[in-house]
């Protein structure tokens, strides 16, 4: 019997240790991480909202899903799909997002206790999370659901408000705990510590934590966010602005552009 992709995601986080799961924009760059060796992917909401020319936050659970599928039909790899707060406030909203995130081939995806103006009361963030959790489990294939608390990310400095919300969506029963914005292993350490699931944690590129020392704190998954997306865009301004300034175009070369080529190959 051939195991789903949700199984296969799942085995990942009841394995020993931790694991990558970089995050995309598009099904070029989805290929080119697969390629290069990773065993999970993750899209980004802001890396892809860069990408149509659109802020964090603007995008359409429409083209949304479009590129999650792109991303996931792009590669063999479970994919986790950042699709915000579910592209509507309402607990429905959150649970219809999960069973189209699941036709749109993904493993798993991400809904957040943000609104796009504020945190949610804590009533109705479990709602939806309950609700979120309830469509998963009644999908025909193994998904998991994470649960993301926002506080760190939208000028809420509250860790313990931010533990209290984790550990309620984990006795909900998401799958995965999420609180994009811890800034130390000290504050890794008192989540990780604090609940039953799985742990992501957010990092940027500007980090001396490495993926060992992270391993120790008790996390499972590493995610990136829009971190290669920036990556990728600030080479392309430089590039772009050693033609225009200087009239130079020696930004690159041919081998680095056949090994690009080479991990875009099936």
């Amino acid at each position: 019997m051939t195991t789903s992709i949700g199984t296969t995601f799942r085995a990942m986080h009841e394995a020993d240790g931790v694991f990558l799961i970089p995050n995309p924009w598009d099904a070029g760059s989805a290929k080119m991480l697969a390629n290069l060796g990773f065993k999970a992917l993750a899209t980004t909401s802001s890396g892809f909202a860069a990408a149509i020319g659109k802020g964090d936050g603007a995008t359409t659970r429409e083209e949304a899903l479009a590129n999650c599928r792109a991303i996931a039909t792009a590669t063999p790899l479970p994919v986790n799909g950042d699709l915000e707060k579910g592209y509507g406030d309402r607990p429905e909203d959150a649970a219809e997002t999960v069973r189209l995130a699941a036709r749109a081939g993904l493993a798993g995806c991400s809904i957040e206790d943000y609104s796009g103006a504020s945190i949610y009361d804590i009533g109705l963030a479990k709602e939806r999370v309950a609700a979120a959790v309830e469509a998963a489990r009644g999908l025909p294939e193994d998904f998991m659901l994470t649960a993301r608390a926002e506080n760190l990310i939208r000028g809420r400095q509250d860790m313990d408000d931010t533990i209290e919300r984790l550990q309620a969506y984990d006795a909900l029963g998401a799958d995965v705990l999420y609180a994009p914005g811890l800034r130390d292993l000290n504050q890794i350490r008192s989540v990780t510590g604090a609940v039953s699931k799985p742990v992501n944690v957010l990092i940027g590129s500007t980090t001396n934590m490495t993926v060992k020392a992270l391993a120790d704190a008790g996390v499972k998954r590493i995610s990136v966010g829009g971190a290669l997306t920036w990556v990728a865009y600030s080479a392309m301004i430089k590039a772009s602005r050693q033609m225009l300034d200087e009239g130079r175009f020696d930004y690159g070369d041919s081998s680095g552009m056949q090994g690009i080529a080479a991990l875009l190959g099936d």
